[in-house]
């Protein structure tokens, strides 16, 4: 199998920086909007996610980065920079 067709099945999220005090692990936090089911307020949710990123270290808070998930890299790390 190719690694563009595996890329291709892969969640993408677009988040901001939160924190950076990791080496080689960014705080991502990533906000969606959705209608309430019954009511149909919008509503939104924030969610964190811990991500891989070699250049950790070049980032600062408040950067915009697309995350991808992948494999588990530790305990909580499951997703990695793509771009940003």
């Amino acid at each position: 199998m190719s690694t563009s067709t595996a890329s291709q099945n892969k969640k993408r999220r677009q988040g901001v920086v939160v924190s950076k005090k990791m080496d080689k692990t960014l705080v991502v936090s990533v906000e969606r909007t959705f209608r309430h089911a019954q009511y149909g307020k919008v509503v939104r949710s924030k969610k964190k996610y811990y991500v891989h990123d070699d250049q950790a270290s070049q980032r600062t808070d408040g950067e915009l980065v697309t995350i991808e998930e992948c494999r588990p890299l530790s305990k909580t790390k499951r997703w990695r920079v793509v771009q940003g």
